[in-house]
């Protein structure tokens, strides 16, 4: 006879209850940045909140874990496993000159309209305009670690 298997979900780590409310909130805005009317926007930037608050939720995590030393590995790893925070784009957040990084498609060359390096990624003081420089994908305004 076959196993059938059930979810169950096991406990969080300990520390999880500590910072449960915080990811709530951040949760919470996430519903409503999606369900946020579409109105007046651009077809690009109707995602642009969204990018935002995935990653405030990923960088709280991030310096948690990395910077502050406040919760465990455990409990790190859980959140990774459940969707709190973006795996990859911490990753890139450990490699020198990605410190700053906003999103993961501002660094892949293909997803760019001129099949290059975002302008959100270019050092302030090498661009030639005084226009305020934003991000076509996620409408950053500049996240070189130069800057």
């Amino acid at each position: 006879m076959v196993k059938i298997r059930t979810s169950r979900s096991k406990a969080p780590p300990a520390g999880f209850d500590d910072i449960s409310d915080i990811l709530q909130e951040f949760g919470d805005k996430l519903k409503d940045a999606q369900n946020a009317p579409t109105e007046g926007k651009k077809k690009n930037q109707l995602l642009w909140d969204i990018y935002r608050i995935h990653h405030q939720r990923s960088r709280y995590v991030y310096e948690l874990y990395y910077k502050k030393e406040a919760i465990t590995k455990e409990l790190y790893a859980y959140l990774l496993k459940k969707g709190y925070a973006d795996q990859n784009l911490i990753a890139k957040w450990r490699k020198q000159g990605y410190e700053n990084l906003c999103c993961l498609r501002c660094i892949q060359g293909k997803e760019n309209i001129h099949e290059g390096t975002c302008i959100c990624r270019v050092p302030r003081k090498d661009i030639k305009d005084d226009k305020p420089v934003e991000c076509v994908t996620c409408g950053c305004r500049g996240c070189a670690s130069s800057d």
